[in-house]
């Protein structure tokens, strides 16, 4: 059995790297983490134009989705060039609001994150929303109620500085109330966890691909240190490890059943942090220094870890699947 991606996803891959790699990313990323959306904001609306966001949006509401193979695809580029942004909560808010029942919100929301005209970003039960204040949508589930936010509190920066942190003010539309909610959010997790998954593979290959390049040039005793036999080890772990997490990837997002997908995020994640200790171990001293573009990818893995479900909640969930107990599939 051959479980390759076809020739037109491997195409959208290629055109998507190709675009992000000529849009000085790093200094996107930068300014995002001043406060400053406006380089952001015009690499969204390219990906928007590319059909990213569209990938989470029912065709009913003027998206090509769900299609979740081609979301991991995308997902995979967006972490190889460290795209900033609530990139995976625009994701899950669109997924929330196509699996209400009521179609209202959807009707009026969805069309315009499917376009990138809007962003949108996700507090679930108590939560603080990841870049609240860039999002123009702000939803917030509190219980069995479904909220449109009317603004956010005070901003936080976590290690990662272009990942921003802020509390969902109270009060607001109350969009949606009931068990809908309950599914729509757990849904909504499940396709969170698969994105984040796959900005995890790419952020660690974009990590891999900077290392060796980085220890082939740099040099030792007259010969690069990539020809040591430690670093060579180093290296073919961190390919190993990432190797292995695409195929837990792939095969979660063709199944969509949360304990598989929980299993995916886990192994990604964590491939991705120790690709990102080996990068900055090989690297020495220059890999801690802000200035040099290595430390975005390596603070995006280390916050990427725990989002949207610790390791620890990934494994149990994971586990609960294997033994019969787990969520039904999304």
């Amino acid at each position: 059995m051959r479980f390759l991606l076809d020739a037109e996803q491997r195409a959208f891959a290629a055109s998507l790297d190709a675009m992000l790699g000529s849009s000085d990313t790093p200094s996107a990323v930068r300014a995002w983490a001043l406060g400053d959306h406006a380089p952001g904001r015009a690499l969204w609306s390219r990906l928007a134009e590319a059909g990213v966001f569209a990938l989470a949006v029912p065709e009913e509401y003027e998206g090509v989705g769900p299609l979740p193979v081609e979301l991991a695809v995308a997902f995979v580029e967006l972490g190889r060039h460290a795209v900033p942004g609530p990139v995976v909560e625009t994701v899950a808010a669109a997924v929330l609001l196509g699996g209400l029942d009521d179609p209202g919100p959807a009707e009026r929301l969805l069309p315009g994150l499917a376009s990138g005209k809007s962003l949108a970003t996700l507090a679930l039960d108590g939560a603080p929303a990841l870049d609240a204040d860039a999002a123009g949508v702000l939803l917030a589930v509190d219980g069995g109620e479904l909220w449109l936010a009317p603004g956010h509190g005070r901003v936080r920066v976590s290690m990662d500085r272009s990942r921003r942190f802020a509390p969902a003010e109270g009060g607001g539309d109350l969009l949606a109330a009931g068990p809908q909610v309950a599914r729509a959010a757990l849904r909504a997790l499940t396709w969170a966890r698969l994105a984040t998954a796959a900005q995890a593979l790419g952020v660690g290959l974009a990590l891999l691909a900077r290392t060796v390049a980085y220890v082939g040039q740099r040099t030792q005793f007259g010969v690069p240190v990539g020809s040591f036999q430690a670093v060579k080890h180093r290296l073919a772990d961190a390919l190993i490890a990432l190797e292995f997490a695409r195929p837990l990837l792939f095969g979660a997002a063709l199944s969509m059943d949360p304990a598989e997908v929980a299993a995916a995020k886990v192994t990604a994640c964590e491939a991705a942090y120790a690709t990102a200790r080996a990068a900055l171990q090989l690297h020495g001293a220059i890999g801690y220094t802000a200035e040099y573009d290595l430390s975005l990818w390596f603070a995006r893995a280390r916050s990427l870890r725990p989002a949207w479900g610790t390791p620890a909640e990934c494994r149990a969930e994971a586990l609960a699947g294997l033994s019969g107990g787990g969520r039904p599939r999304s």
